[in-house]
């Protein structure tokens, strides 16, 4: 199975010029350090300024999220998420347009951005614009290479708590064909302790993403012993059917979303690697439309999908307006989602 796992996103407060500068070259040294030429890097630094520069002269609380993220061709991919909270964009067709400009910014327009993105979109409401910006290395080993097709599209937000340089949760999915295996792991509190108890978790997923749900959360209990512990859960999709397999231990929050559900999924107490009761696996049946959300408890947990046209777009952008509307802002904040592609 195709592994993928352990973003995390640097978070950059864009409400004044001076910020964009900081934004672009952290963004260009990332790229830089992920293979990109210099053509590809410039590529990321534009993107990087317009997006930063639409936020500091249209936004309120504006924000970007910069992360690599793999590309399914053994590389990686630039991710920028620009998030704000309004006022929103009232003409998005002619925000697309390149050139558009309306209180003289570069002129490139979100067109330029649009179109120098490998990975696209954009949701904006009165609530605030959440785009979605993600760039790959124009080599031709890359470019010629065919990416391994998936049935599902997976979007994850990490943010580690205020003040801390490492994120004390980690997250893994895992595809092959029809089915796919995801993995959220919270450690005990934040920081490196925290990090290390969930990444231990990480590892043991990694080693055996097909296992059973029981079988894998009595290995990690075993590995994460030497460890603070970790709220874990684990999450096994098959379009077989469809179905979802969902078990764990801890305060790891699950939903199935669609646009007639909004079901809640169940775990038990307990904490992996100190405390946990012999693990029972929850089957439901998966609707043609349903995504899987699964969060850390640096979100509040009753939250509501404010926009039902959320479900329509990139996993990505799900996960960052869940973030953005929901976080409690003093803890590691993880939201993953997992949505099946069409077709």
């Amino acid at each position: 199975m195709e592994v993928s796992s352990g973003i995390t996103h640097r978070l950059y407060p864009l409400t004044e010029q001076s910020q964009i500068g900081e934004l672009r070259r952290d963004a260009v040294a990332l790229a830089q350090a992920s293979g990109f030429d210099d053509v590809a890097a410039g590529q990321v630094a534009l993107v990087a300024t317009e997006l930063g520069s639409n936020l500091v002269k249209h936004a309120r609380s504006g924000q970007v999220l910069l992360a690599r993220v793999a590309d399914g061709r053994g590389s990686w991919q630039i991710e920028l998420i620009s998030v704000d909270q309004g006022p929103g964009i009232d003409d998005v067709a002619a925000a697309m347009a390149d050139g558009f400009s309306t209180v003289g910014t570069l002129g490139q327009g979100l067109g330029a951005v649009r179109r120098l993105s490998h990975d696209f979109d954009l949701h904006s409401s009165p609530d605030g614009t959440v785009i979605l910006a993600r760039l790959h290395a124009h080599s031709a080993a890359v470019a010629g290479a065919a990416a391994s097709p998936q049935a599902f599209s997976v979007g994850v937000v990490a943010i580690a708590a205020p003040g801390e340089t490492v994120c004390g949760d980690a997250w893994a999915v895992a595809q092959d064909g029809e089915r796919a295996s995801a993995l959220l792991a919270d450690g005990l509190g934040h920081g490196s302790h925290a990090a290390e108890a969930a990444n231990a978790a990480v590892e043991c997923f990694a080693g055996m993403p097909a296992a059973a749900p029981r079988q894998l959360l009595d290995q990690m209990h075993r590995a994460l012993r030497a460890t603070r512990g970790a709220a874990v859960a684990l999450a096994q999709l098959e379009l077989a059917g469809p179905s979802l397999e969902y078990s764990g231990a801890g305060n790891i929050c699950g939903r199935l979303l669609s646009g007639v559900e909004d079901r809640t999924l169940a775990t038990q107490h307990g904490t992996v690697g100190l405390a946990m009761r012999q693990v029972q696996p929850n089957r439901y049946t998966l609707g043609d439309h349903t995504l899987l959300v699964m969060h850390s408890d640096g979100l509040a947990t009753r939250w509501r999908l404010a926009h039902p046209s959320l479900l329509r777009h990139h996993p990505a952008i799900i996960a960052a307006t869940l973030w953005r509307d929901n976080r409690r802002g003093r803890d590691d904040a993880t939201v993953l989602v997992l949505k099946r592609n069409s077709g």
